[in-house]
């Protein structure tokens, strides 16, 4: 004959070893390849989304925001929308879920108002 008989080896018992010690060799990179993605990608992206949720659940008058490239002031915030000041005089209603980020102003709304106030004053 010109062709031999080849006879495979198994290892590992009579299941061919699928579920030996080799076959978890063999998922273990893919164990670490994940853990290494969950750690270093997913939990950190995790905990931004949780952040910023909290910081506009917090949100209040006077804070400074950033909607879609548009940066305002918060002029007044509803249950589900927000009124956010452009430029003087010039405000705009958006969601608060389009609100990409959310800074606290150093002074407060009311520091704000008695400010503008004093320039009343200082004009008149």
């Amino acid at each position: 004959m010109l062709i031999s008989t080849a006879y495979a080896q198994t290892a590992g018992g009579p299941l061919g070893g699928l579920f030996g010690s080799s076959a978890a060799l063999q998922f273990l990179p893919l164990v670490l390849i994940f853990a290494v993605f969950y750690f270093l990608l997913i939990r950190p992206q995790q905990q931004q989304q949780k952040q910023l949720r909290s910081s506009i659940a917090a949100m209040k008058r006077g804070d400074k925001v950033v909607v879609g490239g548009i940066l305002g002031q918060v002029a007044k915030v509803g249950d589900t929308t927000a009124e956010i000041e452009i430029a003087p005089g010039v405000k705009i209603e958006v969601l608060r879920d389009g609100i990409t980020s959310v800074s606290s102003s150093g002074k407060g709304a009311k520091d704000k108002d008695a400010a503008k106030d004093k320039d009343a004053k200082k004009e008149g």
